[in-house]
């Protein structure tokens, strides 16, 4: 069995950035190919991977089998179904619900967030001025973060990493780049995720394409 992600850029792709963590948190080894955004050719080219026209897309390739999985819960649902060992969900059914649900609010919501404070992993850029919605939703991610971090007491939202927190990572990157200020518990839980060896992995990746001239 073999798996390729394909992604866009990692300095712009939050969603990508998803699943990505999820592969490096079950510990199985992948292939890569990023596809540049922004670019003339970057719909054709994702349409030869997407049947969504969209990245990440999960390519498996097991026996004679080709699976796509496109979305990025869906592809982290199949990575934590294929392996069990990862554990990328909580044991106890009560909190496996509870995560799935930080996953789905994540994935459907904040779109104050997404607008405001856009992607641009590998940069530090000035704190805009934020508009009411935004400090909503702002306040409402880190009121999760903290009733999940107090009740399941680890370093990450469930006890140990989930899909919950690759829901979240981009998130932690925005408010890092951003500058913006958060209570203490959500404050520690981003300095978590940042210095997670996947997120350096990303990052590195990010500032070169940066360097190189890409968005």
């Amino acid at each position: 069995m073999t798996y390729t992600l394909i992604i866009g850029n990692k300095n712009l792709s939050s969603w990508s950035l998803r699943p990505y963590l999820a592969l490096k948190a079950a510990g199985v080894p992948f292939d890569e190919i990023v596809v540049r955004l922004d670019q003339p050719g970057t719909r054709a080219s994702i349409a030869t991977y997407s049947p969504a026209g969209k990245v990440p897309v999960l390519k498996i390739t097991e026996s004679s089998k080709t699976q796509l999985v496109w979305d990025s819960l869906a592809i982290c649902e199949t990575i934590a179904e294929r392996h069990l060992e990862a554990k990328l969900w909580p044991l106890d059914p009560f909190a496996r619900a509870e995560a799935r649900s930080y996953a789905a609010e994540m994935h459907s919501a904040f779109v104050g967030i997404r607008q405001q404070l856009s992607m641009d992993f590998s940069r530090t850029l000035p704190t805009p001025e934020l508009n009411e919605e935004t400090q909503k939703q702002i306040a409402r991610i880190t009121q999760a973060w903290d009733s999940a971090l107090t009740r399941y007491d680890g370093a990450f939202l469930f006890g140990h990493f989930s899909i919950a927190d690759c829901m979240y990572a981009p998130v932690v990157s925005r408010f890092t780049t951003y500058g913006i200020g958060l209570p203490a518990a959500s404050e520690a839980y981003c300095a978590r995720i940042m210095a997670l060896p996947a997120m350096q992995e990303w990052m590195a990746a990010a500032q070169k394409e940066v360097a190189e001239g890409w968005k």
